[in-house]
């Protein structure tokens, strides 16, 4: 059985002593693809560059709405040509760090703030219409403005993830027009009631895992870094939720991830 990590941040200087082992302990049980998304932009030339040492692994470029203030399109651009950027993003609209983002960002009011999360948001929207690629979403108190947005260009868009899905009722409604749920290790954790109470109702076409390593650690590892070796305990929490065998899960799952970020996530 193998699977694909579709968001964990392999570029994380965390992994710098032992990414090779770490790599191993994935493909020992089974994952085999990976999706590092763009946060910083520092980091993207290196998960660029992790993209190319390694057959199975991927990239998308973008910038996270927490460093929305240091958005360049022409260097985002710069990335988005190459075979192994699979995507636009993590980008999206995240209101949880108001106060502490308002001081970094240099502006003086959460509106300013939110209005410029929303200008690039919508950028990096109109840049993946562009680019006709899927978008990574990154949702963080902030689900009505985001739902807003992006059934602004829903339709024209090729579809997307809600990374790290916060179990928002609201924002199921985008799974019609080509979105998935990223769902990883919050789902393993004891207070995720919300979750394990939304998890039946998303389509399973609309299923992918994720970790968002080194953030997250499933149970019962929580405390330590996460990686994506971790997977195939989201996989078995979600198949005890939804009463479906792990390799049926599995299946699924992988069709989807290759719906949604194409051909090279085709898994035999």
């Amino acid at each position: 059985m193998q699977l694909c990590d579709t968001h964990c941040h392999l570029d994380d200087a965390r992994y710098n002593e032992d990414f090779e082992v770490m790599l191993k302990r994935s493909y020992e049980v089974g994952i085999t693809r990976f999706i590092i998304p763009a946060a910083y932009p520092n980091d993207l030339k290196r998960a660029q560059s992790l993209s190319h040492q390694y057959e199975g692994i991927y990239f998308a470029a973008g910038i996270h709405p927490n460093y929305a203030h240091l958005y360049d399109k022409d260097f985002i651009q710069s990335f988005v040509g190459d075979e192994k950027c699979v995507a636009i993003g993590e980008c999206g609209l995240d209101y949880y760090r108001a106060e502490e983002s308002l001081e970094e960002m240099g502006l003086e009011s959460f509106e300013a703030l939110k209005d410029l999360q929303k200008k690039v948001f919508i950028e990096q929207i109109k840049l993946a219409l562009e680019v006709r690629k899927p978008l990574i979403v990154h949702i963080r108190d902030a689900s009505l403005d985001s739902l807003e947005i992006l059934l602004t260009y829903a339709k024209e868009l090729k579809g997307g993830v809600l990374h790290c899905f916060n179990a928002d009722f609201q924002l199921l409604s985008l799974a019609k027009y080509g979105f998935y749920y990223g769902i990883g290790g919050v789902l393993t954790f004891k207070n995720a009631r919300k979750l394990v109470e939304v998890l039946p109702k998303i389509p399973l076409q609309s299923l992918l895992l994720e970790t968002d390593s080194p953030y997250l650690t499933p149970h019962p590892h929580r405390g330590e870094r996460n990686e994506p070796s971790y997977i195939p305990l989201v996989l078995e929490r979600m198949s005890e939720i939804l009463a479906i065998p792990k390799e049926t899960l599995a299946k699924q799952i992988n069709h989807n991830t290759q719906n949604l970020f194409g051909e090279y996530f085709r898994i035999l």
